[in-house]
């Protein structure tokens, strides 16, 4: 390992570079939040272009350390993926954008925030779960799919008449259900369908209530029995899904340190044995010169 190798990765691995990092993230987020301010851009404009031209030459001078760091195989920079979203970060402020993409240059500089979460341990264990938990959270959300439709379906058919602000038709009834499952004044849809539009919920909407009619029973039933389905249970499975996830994901951070210390521990016991080996052959290397010198005397 050359000697330029060895400088990168002590800097590297120092807790102080890792903390200055995260200072630059920090600052980076509050410079991208001042810059949505109009007026305190038209004001500090030239300290803030300063502080982002030198939070964009940390983040370089970070990747060429990491880069650095793994010799003459820099290559393997890239096997991890955080670093390659580091990269892409630093290469995107690099592109000559014309004035009409300058929002995409800031979105650039927005997203060095994320930078926290490569950071943050406890934050790549928590986004780590999330990824994992994808695949799952796609059959849970296929079935909060097919709930939406078949309750949506059913609504157009029962309430469209009546309501037909809410479900009038099959995308709009989704939406109305999505609405009901975030719990976003959803008893007002069902009154206005157990009591009519001409009694509840269309004041100033006089025009579109043209054939009221309330199902006391039956939009009871039907908005109660979704919200038990729909936010009750299904949504539950997703939490209960990223949990899955959050396990799974603190287990193989704890398996990885388990790892990287036993290999601290083997390769400590491994140099503990060269040391003794070379001691053994410096001692049997000055026995040899004693015996050669008494030849010689002799």
């Amino acid at each position: 390992m050359s000697k330029a190798t060895k400088f990168c990765k002590s800097i590297a691995d120092a807790k102080w570079f890792q903390n200055f990092v995260t200072i630059a993230i920090l600052v980076a987020g509050v410079v991208v939040g001042i810059e949505t301010y109009p007026s305190a851009v038209e004001a500090y404009g030239g300290p803030l272009h300063f502080l982002n031209e030198l939070i964009l030459w940390i983040f370089v001078v970070e990747v060429a350390v990491k880069i650095g760091a793994e010799g003459n195989r820099p290559w393997r920079y890239f096997f991890d993926p955080w670093n390659i979203f580091d990269f892409l970060i630093v290469a995107v402020c690099f592109m000559p954008f014309d004035a009409q993409y300058v929002a995409v240059l800031r979105l650039a500089r927005l997203l060095r925030v994320l930078k926290l979460v490569r950071a943050l341990p406890k934050l790549q264990i928590l986004v780590s779960a999330l990824l994992k938990s994808i695949p799952s959270m796609g059959y849970v959300g296929l079935l909060l799919g097919i709930l939406f439709y078949l309750y949506a379906v059913a609504a157009v058919f029962l309430f469209g008449a009546n309501d037909p602000v809410h479900f009038k038709d099959l995308p709009i009834a989704m939406l109305s259900l999505f609405r009901v499952v975030t719990g976003e004044d959803w008893t007002d849809i069902m009154y206005i369908n157990m009591f009519g539009c001409a009694n509840y919920g269309y004041g100033g909407m006089e025009d579109l209530c043209t054939q009221s009619q309330g199902y006391p029973f039956f939009a009871a039933a039907f908005f109660v029995s979704f919200m038990l389905f729909g936010a009750m249970v299904i949504l539950n499975l997703f939490i209960g899904v990223i949990m899955g996830g959050m396990d799974e994901a603190r287990k193989e951070s704890a398996a990885d340190e388990a790892e990287r210390a036993g290999n601290a521990f083997s390769l400590e016991r491994e140099l503990i044995g060269l040391t003794d080996q070379l001691a053994s052959m410096q001692e049997r290397i000055d026995q040899i010169q004693t015996q050669l010198k008494r030849r010689d005397r002799s």
